[in-house]
C-alpha cells in the first residue's frame, strides 16, 4: 500500500473499464485522482465509491476532443488537488469496417478522440507537472499500434500515433524529470473491448474464443492493465522511460 502517497493523478477515460479499475487502484494506493470522462458519463458516480472507500478522487467532466472543456477541467483537478504528478492518457474509442468504406468523418472523429485528446490533455497538464519537478505521463496504446488487424486501419493508425507520441514526450522532457511510456494492451475482457470483438467478427474476422485462447490465452482483466499503469506511475519505475509496456500474454512475441 500507499506506492503512488503523494502524488496526485488525472485519468483520463476514468468513469469505466481499464480507466476505472485503475482509477481504483490508484486511490487504493494513495493517490489524489481526478476522473475526467465525459459528462455523462459515470465519473461523478465512480469519484463517489473511491471517496466512500477511504480514498480522495473528484470528477471532472470534458470531451478530450474540445481544447476548452480539457483546460477547464484540468484547471479543475489543479485547484482540488494541487499540480498532476501522474498523466494516463486512456480515453480512446474504437472504429471497424472496411478500409474503402471508411470515411473523412470517421476519421477525423477517431483521430480527434485517440490522438488530438491525448496532444490536447499532455499540453493541459505538463506545465505544471514541469513546475511541480516532474512526474509520469502513461498513454494507453495497443498490440494494433504494431500487430494490424483487418477492418481496423483507422484505429491502428490511430494507437501507432499513440506509441510515438509517448515514446517522444520521453526523449523531449527526460532531463526535465518527465518520464513517459505507453501500455499496450491485447484484447480486453471490458464493454468497450467486447463491443471491438463484436464488430470485427460481423465484418468476418477471425476472433472467436478459440483464436483469442490461441492469441493470447484468454482476454486481458481491466485490473491486469491498471497494475501495469501502476509500476509506470510509481517510482519504481524511476529508469523506465520512452518505452512501451505490452500486457497482451505474449500476443506480438508469437
Amino acid at each position: 500500500m500507499g506506492r503512488l502517497n503523494g502524488k496526485v493523478a488525472l485519468i483520463t477515460g476514468g468513469a469505466g473499464g481499464c480507466g476505472l479499475a485503475t482509477a481504483e487502484l490508484f486511490a487504493e494506493q494513495g493517490a489524489k485522482v481526478a476522473i475526467l470522462d465525459l459528462p455523462g458519463s459515470n465519473g461523478e458516480a465512480a469519484a463517489e465509491r473511491i471517496n466512500e472507500a477511504g480514498g480522495e478522487a473528484c470528477f471532472v467532466p470534458a470531451d478530450v476532443s474540445v481544447a476548452d472543456q480539457v483546460h477547464r477541467a484540468v484547471r479543475q483537478a489543479q485547484e482540488r488537488f494541487g499540480p498532476i504528478t501522474v498523466l494516463m492518457n486512456h480515453a480512446g474509442t474504437i472504429s471497424a469496417g472496411p478500409f474503402l468504406e471508411t470515411s473523412e468523418a470517421d476519421w477525423d472523429r477517431l483521430m480527434s478522440i485517440n490522438v488530438k485528446g491525448m496532444f490536447l490533455v499532455t499540453k493541459a497538464v505538463l506545465p505544471q507537472m514541469l513546475e511541480a519537478g516532474g512526474g509520469s505521463i502513461i498513454c494507453t496504446s495497443s498490440i494494433s499500434a504494431v500487430a494490424g488487424t483487418p477492418m481496423e486501419v483507422l484505429y491502428c493508425t490511430t494507437k501507432g500515433a499513440c506509441h510515438m507520441f509517448a515514446r517522444a514526450i520521453a526523449v523531449e522532457y527526460r532531463d526535465q524529470n518527465i518520464r513517459s511510456n505507453a501500455i499496450c494492451p491485447g484484447f480486453i475482457a471490458t464493454a468497450h473491448g467486447q463491443r471491438e470483438l463484436e464488430l470485427l467478427r460481423g465484418f468476418g474476422v477471425s476472433v472467436s474464443d478459440q483464436d483469442i485462447h490461441a492469441m493470447q490465452g484468454r482476454l486481458c482483466e481491466p485490473k491486469e492493465v491498471a497494475s501495469a499503469a501502476l509500476f509506470l506511475a510509481s517510482d519504481e519505475s524511476s529508469f523506465i522511460n520512452g518505452t512501451h509496456l505490452f500486457v497482451d500474454n505474449g500476443y506480438t512475441a508469437l
